[in-house]
Order: structure tokens, then C-alpha cells, then sequence
């Protein structure tokens, strides 16, 4: 059974570029918070309320971590599969939902907005992972992966591509961002919302991470370039720091690859966070944004670090 680390600094936070050790600090260790999940995915942080929502997909629940208390309850059951999470600029969550096949926004009151659930007439395949940028436009993935089985939602027929869209905030009007991936997985924009970065996690012969640049007055998207050969691990979901840095749940079901990898803006791989499971999504929360929370696989981590997440996570 895993106890974490009481030698500091913990041996988990691991540093691959001397970059990387003014990040680490060297009195904080990785803490579990929680477990007994399934699938642990779309962490989101509500300052506001001082705790932690998240998606426990094949379960069909999403749960809530309060820091005050360190209390987990359920959030919301049946979540319709949830799997990512993001809030807008209003404060409001914003949520993928591979059961139903959309993505929906509560309403302060709890009340439940559908804000998209199909394109051209046709059915999403699976919602997957969503961020939201600064002119509230909404950002999305939507692999197969809740279509493929009845673990994640119910086993499903897929009637579009696999695409990233992105849903205008003042129109409604949907459109395809970014094609041609097998797989689009976490996505996120660096801290200046010039760059999307994407994950293909279906790539073959190992996942990718590519990144486009945004243009258009921030529309549409451009120049696609590889960024980041996953090698034998896997990249999910991720979020940017303050300094460009991706934060990446990682893994590949092996003591060597479990956990998080940490990247630089160049795409150089510069710390680690060894975790005993596979890291499937993460986010920035806490007072100062400087608290790592990672959804892995069965349990909720969460270690303090010396960076910041950017606004935009």
C-alpha cells in the first residue's frame, strides 16, 4: 500500500533539467487525498468554494474534495459519464458527457444548460476534455472512446470524425477546429492563448502532443507541428503554467511511466512526479494556484509546487 514519502524532498519529484528544481519545492511531498475510484478524470478547481470537483466516469458520478474539511462527497450521481471539466469565465462548470453525448454547463442555481450535442445534425461520439478561453469560447475533444465499450457510457454507433471543435460564445454556431487526429485527447492553450496544444492519444506508433498556432483573432487554428513524441508512455489530460510548462498526466501501467511529466515551452522534458498509478488529468488549484491536483486512475493526488497554473487552466 502506498504511503507517500516522509524524506524531503519526496523522491517522487523528480529532476530531468536543472530547469525543473526551482519548481520543486523542497518541503512539500505528494499527498493522496482520496480513493476507491474507477476512473478518476477532469479535475476542476472552484476557489469561490475552496474544494475540488471531479469525474469518476465508469462509476457515473462526479465527487467533490473540500480543502477545509478533506471531506469527499458526491457531487452529482448519475453525471450522464462525465469526464472533463473546465469553468468558464463566469465562474460556471462546464462539462463533457459521454453518455449523453454533449457538453452541458451548470447554472449557478445547479440547473443544467445543454450547450452543444451535435454537429451538422449528427451526434458527438464521446465528449472528452474541454477548456474555455478568454472570449469565452469553448474548446473540445471528441475521441470514441466513450462509444467503444459499456465502461465509460454505452457502447455506441460513432456518425462523426474524430475532431476538435470549438463553439462561439456569442453565435452558438459550432465549428471544426482541428482534424486528422486518431484520438483527440487533453487540450489546453499556452498562457498567451497563441497556442493549442492537443493530444493524439490513438497516434500510432506512439501518442503525440502537437500544437497549433491560433489565428483568426483567435478562431481558428494553424501550422500544426508535432511537439511532443509521448515515446512509451501516454499522455492525457494537462494544463500550462504561468512559464509555458505542460503539466501532463502520464502513464503506461509501469512504475517507470505512472505519474506526470513536465515540459517545457521547447517541448523538453524537465521533471517528473512519480505517481503508483497512471495520472489521467490534472489541475492547478488552491489559494495561490500552486497546488497540483492529479486524477489517477483509483485515487486523487495532490502536491504543492513552486509555479503557478496559468489563468486559462
Amino acid at each position: 500500500m502506498w504511503t507517500g514519502s516522509s524524506r524531503y524532498p519526496d523522491p517522487a519529484v523528480q529532476v530531468l533539467d536543472d530547469s525543473f528544481a526551482k519548481l520543486r519545492l523542497r518541503t512539500a511531498a505528494v499527498e493522496k487525498l482520496a480513493t476507491g475510484f474507477r476512473w478518476a478524470e477532469g479535475p476542476v478547481w472552484f476557489g469561490d468554494q475552496r474544494c475540488l470537483i471531479w469525474s469518476d466516469i465508469p462509476n457515473n458520478r462526479m465527487l467533490r474534495w473540500d480543502e477545509q474539511t478533506n471531506a469527499v462527497t458526491t457531487f452529482r450521481q448519475p453525471s450522464n459519464h462525465a469526464n472533463g471539466n473546465t469553468r468558464d469565465r463566469q465562474g460556471r462548470l462546464v462539462t463533457c458527457e459521454h453518455e449523453t453525448r454533449r457538453i452541458t454547463r451548470t447554472e449557478y442555481d445547479g440547473s443544467i444548460t445543454v450547450l452543444a450535442d451535435r454537429f451538422e445534425g449528427k451526434r458527438f461520439n464521446s465528449p472528452n476534455d474541454i477548456v474555455v478561453k478568454s472570449d469565452d469560447s469553448v474548446w473540445f475533444t471528441d475521441p470514441v472512446f466513450g462509444v467503444n465499450s459499456n465502461y465509460e457510457s454505452r457502447k455506441g454507433t460513432s456518425e462523426l470524425p474524430q475532431y476538435v471543435y470549438r463553439l462561439d460564445p456569442e453565435s452558438g454556431e459550432l465549428s471544426v477546429a482541428a482534424e486528422g487526429l486518431n484520438g483527440p485527447n487533453g487540450l489546453a492553450f499556452s498562457p498567451d492563448e497563441s497556442k493549442l496544444y492537443v493530444v493524439e492519444s490513438l497516434a500510432a506508433p506512439n501518442r503525440l502532443i502537437h500544437v497549433y498556432d491560433v489565428i483568426n483573432g483567435g478562431k481558428t487554428l494553424s501550422n500544426k507541428k508535432l511537439f511532443i513524441d509521448c515515446g512509451a508512455g501516454t499522455s492525457d489530460g494537462f494544463r500550462v503554467d504561468t512559464a509555458g510548462n505542460l503539466w501532463c498526466g502520464w502513464g503506461m501501467g509501469s512504475d517507470d511511466l505512472d505519474g506526470v511529466m513536465v515540459f517545457n515551452a521547447d517541448g523538453r522534458a524537465i521533471g517528473r512526479i512519480a505517481l503508483p498509478e497512471r495520472c489521467a488529468n490534472l489541475c492547478f488549484g488552491g489559494a495561490m494556484r500552486n497546488r497540483l491536483f492529479m486524477a489517477s486512475s483509483q485515487s486523487l493526488y495532490a502536491l504543492y509546487v513552486d509555479a503557478q497554473g496559468a489563468t486559462l487552466s
